[in-house]
């Protein structure tokens, strides 16, 4: 691997966060004026542009520096935040998007041309006496972190107490070919145990190349001379000279328990905490455990055939460290949806400038944690339904405030954890849905028919929001009207394992319930046979189990009914999956949503804990069949998708 490619990786992670820092910070000014936000907008710029010049992108060096130069006039106090600005800005971002995305598929930028931009940020410089700087200028100080100062001297006078100071020289290998990028790397590092007080040559001295291949450091650390060395050393790092500097410290009063503490040494358990892995080796590690489940099951069942008293404690010893490894990749994989919730606020922003309407968008819950599986099927659906609240949702200000109503309206959503599933919710305080029009549209589109929909209940007519190439908009826009929505966000969150709800209020708004298993990979099932067949049904769709006689049955229409305390339930026959039995003396009552129906099986073995594992793509997609899990005793038994089958 090139020296070149051994940083694409960290530069791409490094400059996605500083982008997503940028586009919150750029939403947060079109609320109001504030000097955090600006600060943080100018730090990012200022990171992206260094970095896009260490690593020899120039036209994203060349959109960034324009951006920096912008908000270093509006830092100044000579220029505020406009409408006209935002709009500009937030383009600049979407191409910088673009180039990021660019440069982690192998590219290098130069396949999106941001002159479009960096023209319209000149344009309205010059409309205000400022300029694009050349490359050489020094970047104003800053109240921001460290990455704003153009001085050696990092700070003054920094607040470093009574922590050991150390002089660090680290001299990059003659043949680096970018000693700049390896220098801020080492610098990044030191940054995380301590504080740094000078830096020789400077950082924008750095970001612009003027860097021979020795950096001089002066920091106060309490991690100690080791963790120090640690930190600096890396591919490329000839050398790494830790001194430490004679402090003169003013008489205090310190504790016996103060003398002890400094006589033992400083503490050294602030090394390297975190590492980025990359998300295959942790799909790949998310495998091996799953084969240990499988095979845990196995030695379970092979331990109580020969009833093996020291066999016996063996397992129960791995059942626990396989438990316990289990739970561990669970949390590692788990990514708070804020990974999702902070790019909706530009959508909101943008929808509701098309449809030239206002709201007030609030987001709740982001910590929230949910699987990567699981996370990587919901960026659609929540786009979908944040994009539909607004379009369809709110109502102009002009006809909110002729319904009493504010002329700004109201979109929350929230996350939050309920016993083992993460529920997701979308409310708007807009119109609601029209259920005639809805009605009326199913009849002009000929879903159903007019003496049908004079029949539908609520539940019913919403329920046709979800069918394809339905849609209530009255025109085709940009936006909506093409019928490609609801239908779309039902399969994918269904793929998910999870179910979806919909309450609404004629006049006075929707909420949109989305519920969603926090992991797809390892589930409780319920182990049942049908005609010497085993089928696993997921424990989160069973509501009960029953006794059942075929003489209590009910025909109506083509279909088979049941009468379960004071509940008509439909039966589903499973004969085309499992073959006919003549047993059947169980019922498993399953839920999906508010629909229930029942299951008829001949024994039910009990509950079990199991990988499920997706169809092969020979097979494809089978309805009413979610994967496959494998028993310990190597037996292949389907496990039941309840959503889809009702």
């Amino acid at each position: 691997m090139s020296e070149f490619e051994a940083y694409r990786g960290l530069f791409v992670a490094e400059s996605r966060e500083n982008h997503e820092n940028l586009v919150k910070n750029l939403l947060l000014l079109e609320k109001g004026s504030d000097q955090n936000a600006i600060d943080e907008i100018f730090r990012s710029c200022h990171t992206l542009k260094g970095a896009s010049a260490s690593m020899g992108f120039a036209d994203m060096e060349h959109l960034c520096h324009a951006m920096e130069d912008v908000f270093q006039l509006i830092r100044s106090g000579n220029a505020e935040i406009s409408q006209e600005l935002g709009n500009i800005l937030l383009a600049c971002s979407d191409v910088l998007e673009q180039m990021i995305d660019d440069v982690e598929s192998g590219g290098d930028t130069s396949s999106k041309n941001p002159d479009e931009q960096v023209h319209a940020l000149k344009t309205w410089l010059g409309a205000r006496g400022g300029r694009i700087q050349k490359k050489d200028h020094p970047a104003p100080a800053a109240p921001a972190p460290v990455l704003e100062e153009s001085s050696a001297d990092v700070d003054s006078s920094p607040d470093t107490g009574d922590l050991p100071e150390y002089d660090i020289r680290i001299t990059v290998v003659s043949e680096c070919m970018m000693k700049d990028v390896r220098a801020m790397i080492a610098i990044g590092n030191l940054e995380a145990l301590g504080t740094i007080t000078s830096i020789t040559p400077s950082k924008e001295a750095i970001d612009e190349g003027k860097f021979d291949g020795t950096l001089d450091i002066r920091m106060a650390s309490d991690a100690g001379e080791e963790a120090l060395r640690t930190a600096a050393l890396g591919t490329e790092i000839a050398t790494v000279e830790i001194t430490p500097t004679v402090k003169i410290e003013a008489p205090s009063a310190k504790g016996p328990d103060a003398d002890k503490k400094q006589a033992a040494g400083p503490d050294k358990n602030r090394e390297i905490k975190h590492l980025r892995v990359d998300i295959h080796q942790l799909d790949h590690i998310m495998n091996l455990v799953e084969d240990l489940v499988i095979n845990r099951g196995r030695l379970k069942q092979i331990a109580e055939q020969h009833h093996i008293k020291e066999m016996d404690e063996a397992i129960g010893m791995v059942d626990r460290s396989v438990s316990d490894l289990q739970n561990l990749m669970m949390n590692i994989r788990m990514i708070p949806l804020n990974q999702i919730f902070n790019r909706l606020p530009r959508v909101v922003r943008d929808v509701a400038q098309y449809d030239g309407k206002e709201v007030d968008f609030t987001i709740e819950g982001g910590e929230t944690e949910l699987d990567r599986s699981v996370m990587d099927g919901l960026n659609d659906p929540l786009l979908h339904l944040i994009r539909n609240a607004v379009n369809h949702g709110i109502e102009s200000p002009e006809v909110r405030e002729a319904a009493g109503k504010p002329r700004k309206g109201f979109v929350k959503l929230s996350a939050h954890r309920d016993r083992d599933n993460v529920i997701i919710e979308l409310i708007d305080d807009g119109g609601g849905i029209n259920i005639e029009k809805v009605k009326r549209k199913a009849v002009e589109k000929g879903l159903i028919s007019q003496e049908a929909s004079d029949t539908f209940t609520t539940d019913q007519a919403i329920d046709l929001l979800f069918q394809p190439g339905f849609s209530t908009a009255d025109k085709i826009t940009d936006i909506s009207g093409r019928g490609v929505g609801l239908d779309v966000v039902r399969r994918s969150i269904e793929a998910l394992k999870g179910t979806i709800r919909v309450e609404t209020t004629d006049g006075k708004g929707s909420r949109f319930e989305l519920l969603l298993p926090p992991t797809m990979a390892i589930v409780d099932v319920m182990i049942v046979r049908i005609n010497n067949k085993r089928l696993a049904i997921p424990i989160s769709s069973i509501v009960e189990v029953a006794n059942f006689k075929r003489d209590t049955t009910h025909h109506i229409g083509k279909g088979e009914a049941i009468l379960l305390r004071d509940e008509v339930l439909q039966i589903y026959w499973l004969n085309d999956m499992m073959g006919s039995s003549v047993v059947c003396e169980i019922l498993i009552i399953v839920q999906y949503q508010k629909r229930k129906c029942c299951i008829p099986v001949d024994i039910v073995e009990g509950k079990q804990e199991v990988v499920v594992k997706p169809l092969s793509r020979f097979i494809g997609n089978t309805r009413g069949v979610s994967g496959v899990t494998i028993l310990g005793d190597g037996d292949v038994v389907p496990v039941l998708d309840v959503n889809t089958m009702v």
